[in-house]
């Protein structure tokens, strides 16, 4: 008799569960579809979470100028060589001499989005952009270099001077002092 009572008491059971499978089956039919057609709207629509980091790229201001000062805070704290950067000395017209950027190289592909790079710069001058596209047939098509905007001087040569009138100009000698 117990072996009946059992068969009955699992059959039980086994309906019950069967009516909660259903049931959450059944709500899905009347909750909103989150399915996107992603190649065809990929303009109207906001795939990532906003803090998603994707890649990394310069902030540049409406002149088209970035902030790089080419430090090399963000090369040193990356974890795995991502970043490489290259600089160049340039002759200011005063006639110091000042480190510039040349070359800021990325790759993507071996990049571990900590952020290090980011949250260290002193001049706030890299962010994580939120493109999540970054499919590319060969691992070469990773590494870019960010700096891609042509350089601008940050301190433009000097104007020339306006011409003086006629009567300030005094006649140059070429005789040199010797043959005086």
């Amino acid at each position: 008799m117990g072996s009946v009572k059992d068969y009955f008491s699992s059959l039980g059971t086994g309906v019950v569960s069967l009516l909660k499978g259903m049931g959450v089956t059944g709500k899905e039919f009347f909750t909103p579809k989150v399915t996107e057609e992603y190649p065809d709207h990929r303009d109207t629509i906001q795939y990532a979470a906003p803090r998603f980091r994707a890649k990394l790229q310069f902030i540049y201001d409406e002149e088209g100028r970035n902030r790089c000062i080419a430090c090399g805070i963000c090369q040193r704290n990356c974890p795995n060589g991502t970043i490489s950067i290259t600089t160049k000395m340039v002759e200011l017209p005063d006639g110091k001499k000042k480190r510039k950027l040349d070359k800021y190289m990325y790759d993507l592909g071996s990049c571990t989005f900590c952020e290090l790079c980011v949250t260290t710069c002193p001049q706030d001058a890299i962010e994580f952009s939120n493109d999540f596209e970054q499919a590319v047939f060969t691992r070469s098509m990773l590494v870019e270099q960010l700096n891609y905007l042509p350089e601008r001087d940050d301190d433009p040569a000097p104007k020339p001077a306006a011409p003086k009138p006629a009567a300030e100009i005094k006649p140059v000698d070429n005789q040199s002092e010797k043959e005086k």
